[in-house]
């Protein structure tokens, strides 16, 4: 097909913290030196931020790297963590909070340790900082245009352009006005080809254009398989009288080591008081769970009840939702990120810190080094294509490859140890400046017990108070998709779900999804399996969880999915 085409010297695909991190660093230098370059951003998102969903308890440092004077420019971090509080909850109605003596340290958030080891609460010098993430990813949108970062929003990359020998050339962008049964329609617009010297992937955790590059070049041979889990969270307006703003509480323990779920599922919670009477509670589910009775989303809704949780909520109103898969693996899953003509980055190829539960500051200084090198290649005329192994060694030399080392037990150690004592583990280890015994996990996530010798778990219904159900938690994510277009969620094989995942699994796709784009509805006496595809928030959970690895998620037209505010 015959496609127009426009050439730059960098495409970035995916306005998140890593690729407008790099979109502005590589502006910077450019207009530093005084040279001409010409960089574009790609966002499938109907606006900068309208996909970007994280707790988010922030760590400013490649911030302050990329734009150190971000206070006098404005960024958003406006409520810096004053109070910081974590929790074990041993059912239903207690909880036990950890002496800030046994916290490890890559959980404090508040100020810097003083001289005799103590977290100062009213010193925020070096305070974390309760942040919008999609607010945050605005902001950066509007530093990197004032650049001169050319950024394309409501456009999804749909395909890279790989040449016969094997080098990134850019992306394509994907067709719009195409109707469901694949025909064109009278607002067709064929994707155009976008191509660049330099190609730099951030699409974000479980990527679909990632997920092919690490297949075609190998980039994970010799690593662990991936690990991921599924984040949800909700917005609330409290009543004044009980917001507090920088209070930050973490817990892990009850619902996800209930007994009734048959072991193997482990993850924590938040809770953060932030800006404009506004608290933000969320769940996060090790998607390594087995039980395919299982339901992430269930899970965090009676998770609410709980009196810890529930005495911020109660009188509140909630206000937004959302959902999204965390590449959660750490240094001993992540890939190779460099290859011919293009760098994978940010939680694309999973950086993120999950000792810290933080991402955003490693994704950040992912997209930093890649814009400083990509600039040094293009400023000594580099015509592109070439695989950058300069990458490699600047990011193993610095503090974010740093942090990935020293916490690559953690998740192991709680898959391993369970919650309690892998919990154990790494706080010895993190004392011990990581001389444990290093614990790997090499099973995949995808793995599930069969249903025949799995428990199914009895939820409570939504109260519609503290807890909701998913057809109301759809409509508050502001989720949209032309119901005229082929579905994006694609089948391998149209028979697996009934012949297969519902006899043995019993379709776990109906549980695991956040928002029900999965349904088993009978037909004329017999099982049909529905696919809601309107109602996708693109959080990537089926293409990692379905035990068959039947689901492939590929980018819808762009503008569609959730449109999420503040979150």
């Amino acid at each position: 097909m015959e496609r127009e085409a426009m050439d730059f010297d960098v495409v970035i695909v995916g306005a998140g913290p890593s690729g407008l991190s790099a979109a502005c660093r590589l502006m910077q230098q450019a207009n530093e030196a005084g040279r001409e370059l010409s960089v574009c951003v790609v966002e499938k998102g109907s606006e900068v931020g309208a996909h970007i969903l994280s707790g988010a308890v922030f760590e400013p440092r490649a911030l302050t790297e990329l734009f150190p004077d971000w206070a006098e420019r404005g960024a958003p971090l406006n409520t810096p963590v004053l109070r910081d509080e974590l929790y074990l909850l041993k059912d239903a109605a207690k909880a036990q909070k950890l002496p800030n003596a046994l916290v490890p340290k890559s959980m404090h958030n508040t100020g810097h340790a003083g001289s005799n080891g103590a977290i100062g609460s009213n010193d925020t010098s070096g305070s974390n900082y309760v942040i919008s993430a999609g607010n945050l990813c605005r902001w950066l949108g509007e530093q990197a245009e004032a650049l001169g970062v050319e950024i394309f929003p409501g456009f999804a990359a749909q395909q890279a352009i790989v040449d016969d020998a094997g080098i990134v050339r850019g992306i394509i962008t994907g067709d719009m006005g195409v109707a469901a049964d694949g025909s064109e329609t009278a607002n067709y617009m064929p994707g155009m080809e976008l191509r660049a010297k330099y190609t730099l992937f951030c699409e974000g955790a479980r990527g679909h254009i990632g997920k092919q590059l690490i297949s075609r070049f190998d980039l994970d041979a010799g690593r662990d398989p991936q690990h991921y889990a599924i984040g949800f969270k909700e917005l609330w307006d409290v009543p004044a009288e009980q917001h507090e703003p920088g209070l930050v509480l973490h817990g892990s323990g009850w619902p996800l080591d209930d007994k009734d779920h048959g072991g193997g599922s482990h993850g924590g919670w938040f809770l953060y008081h932030g800006d404009d009477q506004q608290v933000m509670v969320g769940l996060i589910v090790d998607l390594a769970y087995r039980n395919p009775y299982l339901s992430p989303f269930d899970e965090f809704q009676r998770m609410k009840h709980h009196p810890l949780l529930k005495r911020h909520l109660e009188g509140g109103k909630r206000v937004a939702y959302g959902a999204r898969a965390i590449t959660k693996g750490g240094a001993n899953c992540l890939p190779k990120m460099t290859m011919p003509g293009a760098l994978l980055l940010g939680c694309d190829a999973g950086t993120l810190n999950f000792a810290k539960i933080k991402g955003i500051h490693t994704a950040m200084k992912s997209g930093l080094i890649a814009a400083e090198t990509v600039f040094t290649a293009i400023a000594a005329d580099d015509e592109g294509g070439k695989e950058l192994s300069e990458f490699t060694h600047a990011w193993e030399s610095s503090w974010a490859w740093q942090e990935l080392q020293a916490s690559r037990s953690f998740g192991p150690a709680i898959h391993k140890f369970g919650t309690v004592g892998g919990g154990a583990f790494n706080f010895v280890d993190q004392w011990l400046g990581g001389k444990l015994p290093l614990q790997r996990d090499t099973t995949p996530d995808h793995q599930l017990k069969k249903a025949a010798e799995s428990a199914p778990i009895d939820y409570p219904k939504p109260d519609g108070k503290l807890s909701f159900d998913k057809p109301s938690s759809v409509f508050l994510s502001n989720t949209n998709h032309d119901e005229n277009q082929p579905c994006h969620l694609k089948l391998s094989d149209p028979d697996i779900p009934i012949a297969r995942n519902l006899p043995e699994y019993a379709e776990p796709a109906q549980r695991y999804c956040p928002v029900g784009v999965y349904e088993v509805v009978e037909e004329a006496g017999e099982p049909q399996f529905r696919i809601n595809f309107q109602n996708c928030i693109h959080c990537k959970t089926c293409d990692i969880k379905d035990p068959s690895q039947n689901i492939t998620w590929v980018a819808p037209e762009g503008g569609g999915g959730p449109n999420y505010p503040n979150m």
